[in-house]
């Protein structure tokens, strides 16, 4: 399995990190993605990813942090992003369910972003919430220069957005939300049954989005029960889940061109 989404470098796994690691090997994550979300998160991952065989690493400026960010932030994002170890750019995007940040400065952190991920041949992580015009709309202007290569992160929207992205050339990533079988989430769990195999991804975004059945009974979500959004996809897609993980990592490896 391949968690292609995580951020452990947040405090939340300060306590037993090397414990949450080791649970990922004796489950079967083959590796992670370790996701930033400020320039000190980016430096966390980097050195993570450098130290930790298991993870490799994006960098970037998550859009309810770019109000914040400081003027040398974005500079050293861009050094960053030369790591070896670094294999995507964000996470990125807008988010308009969070008042964190304006908009107009989330759209200027998306696009430096897009940029950096093509002068890196890298692919980009988006994240979209309530979001989704905008974030088309900045797509679409920056495949003008060609196609990108990337991922909608924790997909939330719905049919004809994601029909959008994939109009765009970009993977579509599912996390514990799509276990979720309450009503509210309908709509979402059947969108994941339209996904393309060859452009379907599988991640938690731990330590949020505790998935089913660990929902309520789990205070953070961990890599390895990325198990548990491929048995919920699995089911949807009416598929063994030995195949849905087996093609969800052969994407992810072509995705981010690691191993």
């Amino acid at each position: 399995m391949i968690d292609t989404h995580a951020h452990l470098d947040l405090p939340d796994f300060d306590d037993d990190r090397d414990e949450v690691i080791a649970r990922c090997r004796e489950a079967g994550v083959e590796w992670i993605v370790g996701v930033a979300i400020d320039r000190a998160s980016a430096e966390a991952t980097v050195l993570l990813a450098r130290r930790e065989p298991l993870l490799c690493a994006a960098v970037g400026i998550h859009p309810n942090s770019s109000a914040e960010a400081a003027p040398n932030d974005w500079p050293r994002v861009v050094e960053l992003a030369e790591d070896p170890v670094v294999v995507a750019i964000g996470e990125t995007g807008i988010d308009r369910f969070r008042d964190h940040s304006p908009i107009d400065v989330q759209r200027d952190y998306f696009t430096r972003h897009l940029e950096l991920a093509r002068r890196r041949d890298l692919p980009v992580i988006i994240h979209c919430r309530e979001a989704e015009a905008d974030v088309l709309d900045a797509l679409r202007s920056a495949s003008n220069d060609g196609p990108l290569r990337g991922v909608l992160h924790a997909f939330s929207g719905d049919e004809a957005f994601a029909r959008s992205c994939l109009e765009l050339v970009l993977h579509i990533s599912f996390a514990g939300m799509v276990s979720y079988t309450n009503r509210k989430f309908r709509p979402l769990r059947e969108v994941a049954r339209t996904i393309p195999d060859d452009r379907l991804l599988i991640e938690t975004d731990s330590p949020f989005l505790v998935p089913h059945p660990l929902r309520g009974k789990q205070r953070r979500n961990e890599p390895h029960w990325v198990r548990h959004t491929a048995e919920a996809l699995s089911e949807l897609r009416q598929v063994s889940v030995e195949r849905l993980i087996a093609q969800t990592s052969e994407n992810a490896r072509r995705l981010f061109g690691s191993s």
